[in-house]
């Protein structure tokens, strides 16, 4: 008799805590997919982004309208540059105006914010003229995980590696480039990028460059990117690479924004 009761005990309290983390569970979804419509409409994107907001349990985060940490993802954004971008915002102690659920255009206080534009290769290649670029960070990093990276896995901005076919430059031979980018420009929203080299160490295209031609290759390899606003209006910090892709990230603590600028550029 004991044994059933125990066991039957048991059972109600799992049940109670199945219930309990299942409702916490819902209640984050649905907050998850009204911020992602709220930013759908505040940012006039054609779909709805990617929303996580994270941290359990949730509803005590709603009750006390602050959330730990926000992260919105859109990607393939139509971007007046380079025709697609990413972008994406990384939000830390969240407070919230008058509702666990944040409408379109609500204003939001944020302790810190982490906001990037991500440009692939493959739309970076576009633009430059280049179609088959490939965009690597250092060498010097990809050697060693350890250093030359953000928090979030942003390379340094000297010495990327752009793979590709320079054939507007009147050369027809994959040739892998050293490349330093910066930001530059009265609102810092002109992303430089300025060929330095020819590489021909191991995991390059390991191709050499008849000293003639070196000017046309590195200037191809060269250009300029207006308009980078980052989501929310931060600053730039930080500009380099992640995988294959270029990336512009700013981080700011203690900041105010509005759902209607996550999408600027």
């Amino acid at each position: 008799m004991v044994r059933k009761l125990v066991i039957g005990a048991l059972a109600t309290l799992v049940a109670v805590v199945l219930g309990v983390v299942g409702t916490d569970f819902g209640a984050a979804i649905y907050a998850e997919y009204r911020l992602a419509r709220s930013v759908r409409s505040s940012a006039n994107l054609d779909w709805d982004p990617s929303v996580a907001i994270l941290g359990f349990p949730f509803i005590t985060q709603a009750q006390r309208r602050h959330y730990d940490e926000v992260e919105i993802k859109a990607s393939g954004v139509d971007h007046g540059v380079v025709g697609k971008a990413s972008l994406e915002a990384t939000m830390h102690s969240v407070g919230l105006p008058d509702s666990w659920l944040i409408r379109p255009g609500s204003t939001l206080t944020v302790g810190k914010l982490e906001s990037r534009i991500i440009i692939d290769s493959t739309h970076m290649g576009r633009y430059m003229g280049i179609p088959d670029l490939l965009i690597e960070a250092p060498t010097r990093e990809t050697e060693d995980s350890t250093g030359g990276t953000t928090e979030s896995g942003i390379s340094s901005n000297t010495g990327l590696v752009f793979t590709g076919t320079p054939d507007k430059a009147g050369f027809h031979e994959r040739v892998s480039i050293a490349v330093d980018v910066s930001i530059t420009g009265p609102e810092s929203t002109t992303l430089v990028l300025t060929a330095t080299g020819v590489l021909t160490e191991p995991g390059t295209a390991d191709q050499a460059v008849p000293e003639d031609r070196v000017p046309a290759v590195l200037a191809a390899f060269s250009t300029t990117l207006p308009g980078q606003k980052l989501p929310f209006g931060i600053a730039p910090t930080t500009e380099g690479a992640r995988g294959s892709d270029l990336i512009i990230e700013g981080i700011a603590e203690g900041v105010t924004i509005n759902l209607d600028e996550f999408r600027l550029s």
